[in-house]
């Protein structure tokens, strides 16, 4: 957490929390590099997407919860994207017909917050914050989670289940098998 974030959130009144979202496909497992940046609002001019740090974050009702940590759990969150548009769908019949069967499951999804105060300039009239500074660099540590699986999709939402990297299934970590020749000063010890 960035120390401009640590200072604003020690004042009486700091100003609301900011959610958005990049979802990130892989080549290897999607066709493409491909980052899609969501937010769950719009600007204040004309009702169009937000912009942070130079990028834009496609307006689009999403609900994200879960990931409060939990007495020895990693967070399972789930997000809840709006299909009204089609947006989504289109993104999963892209990557189905490169991969078919895939529904996005490895995909990456970080969440990014900040605070209205460091939004860009250009989300409100006349160019100008009325809440503060823009900062780029202002935000919440990110968030990283792999799509685990697609859990509900029809018109009106798409759902998955996120994970964190190294709680999906098959993965272990370390990655490498220790073994009594990498220490031998500890005796009988394998991972």
């Amino acid at each position: 957490m960035t120390s401009s974030i640590v200072s604003s959130l020690q004042q009486p009144n700091p100003s609301a929390i900011i959610e958005l979202f990049l979802l990130e496909t892989d080549l290897e497992l999607h066709g493409s590099n491909q980052i899609y940046r969501f937010h769950n609002g719009t600007n204040l001019i004309n009702n169009a997407a937000l912009k942070w740090a130079g990028d834009e974050y496609i307006r689009l009702p999403i609900e994200a919860e879960g990931f409060a940590f939990q007495k020895g759990q990693l967070p399972r969150p789930t997000i809840s994207i709006s299909n009204a548009l089609g947006t989504i769908s289109a993104i999963l019949l892209n990557v189905n017909n490169v991969t078919p069967g895939n529904d996005l499951t490895g995909a990456t999804v970080t969440r990014i917050r900040t605070l209205v105060k460091y939004l860009d300039a250009d989300n409100f009239v006349n160019n100008s914050n009325p809440y503060g500074t823009p900062d780029p660099n202002a935000e919440f540590p990110r968030e990283i989670y792999k799509i685990d699986r697609k859990a509900t999709e029809n018109r009106e939402v798409i759902q998955f289940e996120l994970a964190a990297v190294f709680d999906l299934a098959g993965v272990r970590a370390p990655q490498r098998q220790c073994t009594r020749k990498d220490f031998p000063s500890i005796g009988n010890f394998i991972v």
